[in-house]
């Protein structure tokens, strides 16, 4: 089982993701913010990390920059409600940027490309 991490200061997103991610067959830990993020990462080895931008305290491109600095390999996606930020180069180095939505099919299908999955169902 794929094991995911999610980093959003919104708690409803927060819980919608889990809920939706688990429902998928991933096993997915939440954070609050970046530096719960960072910790639990140091502890906890992750397949994928799903990451806001506007957060208090650091930001995701700064958080994005230590996850990397840690571990060049692993996936992260940028699901942010700003698509201005999808211009800063900084952003660049995440696999993927997806805009916030109600609808999370563009998200999952993020997740799955970057974890190698499948995206066909039969």
């Amino acid at each position: 089982m794929k094991k995911l991490l999610i980093v959003d200061d919104e708690k409803h997103l927060r819980l919608l993701y889990q809920t939706e991610f688990e429902a998928e067959g991933y096993q997915a830990d939440t954070a609050a913010d970046a530096m719960e993020a960072l910790a639990m990462f140091e502890h906890e080895r992750y397949d994928l990390i799903i990451l806001d931008i506007k957060m208090p305290g650091m930001d995701g491109i700064e958080a994005l920059g230590k996850f990397l600095g840690r571990d060049n390999k692993i996936p992260v996606i940028i699901n942010s409600a700003y698509d201005s930020y999808n211009d800063n180069f900084m952003s660049w180095a995440a696999d993927s940027y997806v805009i916030k939505s109600s609808d999370l099919a563009e998200l999952k299908q993020k997740v799955k490309e970057a974890l190698g999955e499948s995206i066909y169902e039969f």
